[in-house]
């Protein structure tokens, strides 16, 4: 009886053991830059989405939070986000999976934000277009088209660049701008590619077009890194907390705005 209790004992600390290693190996194979740098975009977002409450819920008086630099401060948030996710494909065991888990929080943030009703609901918002690209980045490295090169990821680059304004009609650059179809813009069945239709409105708006585009460019800079290594200090950067924040990055969305609305006193228990 009692050899059972300490064979039963030591198999419980073998297995604790087993799950501690494993659970280091796991953080060992990160690249911490990708953590690092995420996890500063994500405390970014909190300000950021805290702020927006404050104004345009709550109606406190913050007239610094205003264009150009909301949309300045949006952009640097959004683009860190997507080039990241982007890179990370190269580290993934399975984008398909992935891509299934970001769809799912996408459709239950969409669920969520329609019927509390505070704010406009969020359609084909920053998740979705994660989980649009990483579907997509997916098919293409399964059909060995997905380029693992920086001349890719700078073609990516510009083309998302040129094609930044085609929710408003336009492609191009500089002097070299076009104007897309009307026709594109007339149902709302286009609005998740990035052609929104006349009565499309959403409260977190990040379409196929231009944001799938910018996550490719992160994605073929990843593969090249991916077959070449990256640098030791890219894989040992860390700042403790902000890495764990960075890690758990898709957890502090889904929890950050209703913490949020509690404190900008928008909803109260």
């Amino acid at each position: 009886m009692g050899s059972d209790k300490n064979r039963e004992s030591k198999q419980s600390k073998g297995q604790k053991a087993s799950l501690a290693e494993r659970h280091r190996a796991k953080l060992s194979s990160r690249i911490g830059i990708f953590d690092l740098l995420r996890g500063i975009s994500v405390i970014s977002m909190v300000l950021f989405h805290y702020c927006y409450d404050l104004r345009f819920l709550a109606g406190k008086d913050l007239a610094w939070f205003a264009p150009p630099f909301i949309d300045i401060w949006r952009a640097s948030i959004s683009w860190t986000f997507l080039l990241i996710a982007g890179c990370m494909c190269a580290q993934s065991k399975s984008n398909l999976k992935r891509a299934g888990r970001y769809g799912a929080v996408a459709l239950a943030i969409f669920l969520v934000t329609y019927l509390a009703a505070v704010d406009v609901p969020i359609s084909f918002g920053i998740i979705f277009c994660m989980a649009a690209s990483t579907f997509i980045a997916a098919l293409l490295k399964k059909a060995h088209l997905l380029p693992k090169n920086p001349v890719a990821a700078i073609l990516f680059f510009v083309l998302f660049l040129a094609s930044l304004h085609i929710a408003q009609g336009t492609f191009g650059l500089g002097s070299h701008i076009v104007t897309m179809p009307g026709w594109l813009y007339q149902t709302e069945w286009l609005s998740w590619l990035g052609f929104p239709g006349p009565n499309f409105a959403s409260g977190d708006y990040y379409p196929v077009l231009p944001y799938t585009l910018l996550y490719l460019s992160g994605a073929s800079l990843g593969g090249w890194f991916a077959k070449r290594g990256y640098p030791s200090w890219a894989k040992s950067a860390k700042v403790a907390p902000i890495n764990f924040v960075g890690r758990h990055a898709l957890a502090v969305y889904v929890i950050h705005q209703p913490v949020l609305l509690l404190l900008s006193g928008v909803v109260t228990l």
